[in-house]
């Protein structure tokens, strides 16, 4: 078996203007002892354990066996073992290296791009946070494998195949470690149980304490969590639930603006208007105009 399997790739014009490009993709396996990095290190992205180095690019690795060390200059040096993930950033001095006593395998794929940069800048993915864990699992492995192979045969169109992959893998990575941060607080439960009692009465005067004691939370409590979990407030998802009947309502009834305000839990037609403007960027007369293909002039 190889020890190492690495590609490195380039992208043409056209390709910058997917969003995404692939820089290198591979695996490297190290063993119990020995030297690191390895003799076949990539030497485009060689490094030295004792200096760390700085990348121009984002590198997203996963330790599929073994144990390590990572640290860079906005994450203290911090213990890795396999099912871990870590989130290299253009520009960041970082430091890795797997433990002498266990070796490791992990597996590589570089890449840049605007797409990246954004979710970066709307703080999807954070230098402070660049530590994931998912576990070891197989269509992780897969993905990373199926990559590979993409990168061995370079077929026209490989790079958006390759960038898809890579999106795969960063959407993967941010869901399943947001999900595995909640399940030690039993929040998911509480969560769902909340959504289904706000869907079960978003049209009446949902009293959100009321809610949060249900769930057996401090409203203030249950309000952090709610929106660390689904990303909306308790009030937005609510006001979120309302405007997604309204626009049902418009479609495929005669009922009135004012009725639907009304059926829907705002206080005013006014104020239904408004926020609907706002949430859809119509008028719900110019809504049901366009989904019912005429203008049925009831407000």
């Amino acid at each position: 078996m190889e020890n190492s399997m690495h590609w490195y790739l380039i992208a043409n014009d056209q390709d910058l203007f997917w969003g995404l490009t692939i820089n290198t993709i591979g695996k490297q396996i190290c063993l119990k002892g020995d030297s690191y990095p390895p003799p076949d290190h990539p030497v485009h992205y060689m490094f030295s354990t004792e200096r760390g180095r700085i990348l121009n690019e984002y590198q997203l690795l996963y330790l599929t066996r073994g144990n390590g060390v990572f640290e860079s200059t906005s994450f203290k040096k911090t213990k890795l073992k396999a099912g871990n993930a870590f989130l290299l950033f253009p520009g960041e001095w970082h430091n890795y290296s797997p433990d002498p006593e266990t070796g490791w395998e992990v597996y590589w794929i570089g890449f840049k791009g605007k797409n990246i940069d954004n979710r970066v800048k709307s703080g999807f993915f954070l230098r402070e946070k660049p530590v994931f864990y998912v576990g070891i699992l197989e269509e992780i492995v897969q993905l990373y494998n199926q990559g590979i192979s993409v990168a061995k045969e370079q077929k026209t169109g490989y790079q958006q195949i390759l960038a898809g992959i890579a999106n795969h893998l960063l959407g993967l990575f941010y869901s399943m470690d947001k999900n595995l941060a909640f399940d030690h607080l039993k929040v998911e439960d509480c969560i769902g149980k909340a959504k289904i009692l706000f869907m079960e009465d978003f049209k009446g005067g949902i009293k959100l304490e009321e809610i949060a004691a249900r769930v057996n939370m401090s409203y203030s409590r249950f309000r952090y969590l709610f929106r660390e979990y689904t990303g909306f407030t308790p009030v937005q998802y609510i006001q979120e639930l309302r405007i997604m009947h309204s626009k049902e309502l418009l479609a495929n009834t005669m009922m009135n603006i004012k009725e639907i305000a009304l059926d829907c839990g705002f206080e005013t037609s006014q104020y239904f208007c408004t926020v609907f403007r706002k949430k859809i960027g119509s008028t719900p007369a110019e809504y049901r105009e366009f989904v019912q293909g005429k203008n049925m002039h009831l407000i």
